[in-house]
């Protein structure tokens, strides 16, 4: 006897309206609509891109869309200030409560978008791990103020020249300090894997806890092939240190642990290779050309 089995798609129309229809086929969803409506939308846990896809849909949408437990992260707001500058209604942004009234059409608009935090934050910590002094032009000193009290903690020295520019120092010696992710204004679990990196050269035991993403150090595993001293327990990494980290030949799973082998192994003896660091283009454009010229002996091989 023979059996044929078939994936029957999901189909659904949303409530009250049958001018739009969601399918889920082949794994992919599929979604199309003569207009949106707006509605109350109130988000289970605080998601950023949750929070900027559903602020491009609701500005287009008919009528008014309120959305609660939004994220408060400044790439958000800068997000609203584009759309407000093309000809949309929103406010609240900044907060966790963001108000959309709908519009008929967007216009063109000039915009600067802001500095990256994040690689902001990264060659921080590059800085301070390796004992050196960098600074940072056209950044943004009031976005990264979670990170920079956590590297001051540290006993890093970060000089805020103005708003736009940064100085990092690093200290005779690093101090291990424990730290917790929290959506913004908290420290970012986009500096987390970097934050490891330097507690690895830290003088003591730090304990670093994921509180945003699950399965978020698979960093930690490549950074025990370099000599780190670290241990996973459920959402924490215990990271003892100091410990002398020497080159290896480590694989990248993500974006921000590609930067903290990257960091490591500007500090670690010897020659790493880091492997898959296409996930690192997707956040730092040329940083192995930054890198250079602060002196780092690194290159991007084929």
């Amino acid at each position: 006897m023979a059996a044929r089995l078939e994936h029957v798609p999901s189909t659904f129309t949303s409530k009250g309206s049958t001018n739009s229809a969601i399918k889920i086929q082949h794994g992919y969803v599929s979604a199309h609509a003569r207009r949106l409506r707006g509605s109350e939308i109130v988000f289970d846990r605080i998601t950023v891109t949750g929070t900027e896809n559903l602020i491009m849909a609701a500005v287009l949408a008919e009528g008014e869309t309120i959305l609660y437990n939004t994220a408060c992260e400044p790439e958000v707001v800068d997000l609203a200030d584009l759309l407000r500058s093309m000809g949309a209604k929103i406010e609240g942004d900044g907060s966790n409560r963001i108000r959309i009234q709908g519009v008929g059409k967007l216009r063109g608009t000039t915009h600067t978008i802001i500095p990256d935090r994040i690689e902001t934050g990264s060659f921080l910590v590059a800085g301070a791990v390796t004992g050196g002094e960098i600074e940072v032009k056209r950044c943004r000193a009031d976005h990264l103020t979670a990170v920079i009290e956590k590297l001051e903690e540290a006993g890093v020295v970060v000089e805020k020249r103005s708003l736009e520019h940064l100085k990092v120092s690093a200290p005779r010696e690093i101090q291990s300090v424990d730290a917790d992710t929290l959506e913004y204004p908290g420290f970012a679990t986009d500096m987390q894997a970097q934050y490891v990196a330097l507690m690895t050269q830290g003088n003591g035991t730090s304990i670093i806890t994921e509180n945003i993403f699950e399965n978020r150090f698979m960093h930690a595993s490549e950074m025990v092939r370099m000599g780190a001293n670290i241990r996973i327990e459920g959402n924490r990494a215990i990271v003892i240190g100091k410990t002398k980290l020497t080159g290896a030949k480590v694989i990248a799973s993500d974006l921000r642990a590609s930067a903290s082998l990257v960091i490591a192994g500007l500090v670690a003896e010897g020659e790493t290779l880091i492997d898959r660091v296409y996930h690192l283009d997707r956040g730092y454009e040329r940083i192995e050309t930054k890198l250079r010229a602060l002196g780092a002996d690194v290159r991007r091989i084929s």
